[in-house]
């Protein structure tokens, strides 16, 4: 039996001391409740405080800080919104893709200020990414995507030679790739631990171990019912991801729960760390459509994870979903064709996370319960740092405060729906297919192209 995602995430199985919050036990009236102690959760409850101090704020989460998706990602800090910049031109054209990745940027230079200024220990460190090639094919979109970036003025993202590439990390399979200074790592949940105890000294309360069952308009006032207790409050942020349609379902209709699957090895030796260099640690992906990312942690073990993410219908996300061997066994051959050098390593930690996917790649916000409910979610990969993003526009959407973030396309308009069940298996079957296709070097089939032409990216 594997063990449970505390001891199986490497994050939360090395973490130091956690103390959980009391559960809640009573009742509690509020100025914003948020529903969520991830990312999200934290980040609201930051920006909340720093726009309106003297507010009244708690967090609710049901199981332990961290416990989500903002405890199982590989802990890659992406300096932009959408996954590359030139989905970001296809999903939302030049002009709108220009101003993301100039938000995108300043937001993780803010986030990388931020923790310098509170002294967060979270082992970040701005090492950029390498994107490497592994057809010739993908080396015709490693020049697209470095075009694309110089279209959006983006500054530092160069074509890498083979030579180059290998030069940077040593695998066999590499044939060109790019780098972009932008992106950073970071160990995510020391960061979440760092956002806790700051929310914490701006006066925000935490309660774990805290189911909400319920939410409920009465009198202006939104109730949020829990088994032992009742927080009442003026506005609540939900900031739950991919748990989201667990209190609202018909949210589903703009989301997709999916897993993807992670391995983390023993730490390096000198000679094997020397064996395939990585002197920048950055942090890595390749151009299949179903690719492997991975990075050093600060001990120097690899992280080795994958994109093709399992479907579990209708639309579960729990326990039971946690772990997968036949990805775990397809991760380390994955693993041995990428670094043949390092064919013996052991990867003791093994684990699964719950991703919420849009069709176009990007979060979608809105409001329930006549405006006092507001949502933000769908980071499909990319929440580490987009999560920030979102927790400030929820706290202007909270105050009715003003924000240029609050007129991105991404907040105004939300992605393209999902089937409904059972259409909803038959097409994420029939689009895996396709793309696994893709990815062993066939063409793109008539599925694909239609859903190309609808603007619909899949990545994850």
């Amino acid at each position: 039996m594997r063990p449970s995602i505390e001891n199986a995430s490497y994050w939360l199985a090395t973490r130091p001391d956690h103390h959980p919050a009391p559960r809640l036990d009573g009742n509690r009236n509020v100025d914003i409740a948020i529903i969520g102690a991830g990312f999200t959760g934290l980040w609201a409850a930051h920006f909340l405080k720093q726009l309106e101090p003297q507010l009244d704020v708690v967090v609710l989460e049901q199981g332990i800080t961290g416990y989500g998706g903002s405890g199982r990602n590989a802990g890659q800090v992406s300096s932009g919104i959408d996954h590359t910049h030139k989905l970001a031109i296809a999903h939302f054209g030049v002009d709108e893709a220009r101003r993301m990745s100039r938000v995108g940027l300043q937001n993780i230079e803010e986030l990388q200020q931020f923790i310098r200024e509170r002294g967060i220990d979270c082992d970040f460190e701005r090492s950029g990414q390498l994107a490497v090639a592994l057809t010739p094919a993908q080396v015709t979109e490693v020049h697209d995507l470095v075009a694309a970036a110089e279209q959006l003025r983006v500054a530092g993202v160069r074509f890498l030679s083979q030579e180059e590439t290998r030069t940077e990390l040593n695998s066999p399979l590499y044939l060109g790739g790019v780098a972009d200074p932008g992106w950073g790592i970071v160990n995510p949940v020391k960061l979440v631990d760092g956002l806790q105890r700051d929310a914490e000294r701006l006066g925000v309360d935490f309660f774990e171990q805290t189911r909400v069952r319920t939410l409920e308009h009465v009198s202006g006032k939104i109730h949020v019912q829990t088994p032992a207790g009742t927080v009442s409050a003026d506005k609540v942020v939900l900031a739950t991801d991919v748990y989201t349609h667990q209190l609202f379902p018909q949210l589903l209709r703009r989301y997709i729960p999916l897993y993807d699957y992670i391995l983390v090895s023993d730490p390096l030796t000198v000679g094997q760390l020397a064996a395939i260099g990585w002197r920048n640690r950055q942090a890595v992906v390749d151009f299949r459509t179903f690719f492997n990312y991975y990075r050093l942690t600060a001990d120097n073990r690899i992280l080795w994870g994958t994109s093709e993410a399992r479907y579990y219908p209708p639309n579960r996300v729990e326990v039971a979903c946690d772990h997968s061997e036949p990805h775990y066994t397809a991760l380390r051959e994955s693993f041995r064709r990428h670094f043949p050098q390092l064919a013996d390593l052991d990867f003791p930690y093994a684990w699964g996370g719950p991703i919420a996917s849009t069709t176009r790649l990007t979060p979608f916000f809105g409001t329930l319960k006549r405006g006092r409910v507001l949502y933000g979610l769908g980071y499909t990969g990319l929440g580490v740092a987009n999560s920030r993003l979102v927790g400030k526009i929820l706290a202007h959407m909270a105050l009715a405060r003003p924000s240029e973030l609050l007129d991105l396309e991404m907040v105004q308009r939300q992605p393209l729906p999902y089937p409904p069940e059972p259409l909803r298996r038959l097409a994420v079957n029939a689009v895996t297919v396709s793309l696994r296709r893709v990815d062993a070097g066939g063409k793109p089939g008539m599925l694909l192209r239609i859903l190309d032409a609808l603007g619909i990216g899949f990545s994850s």
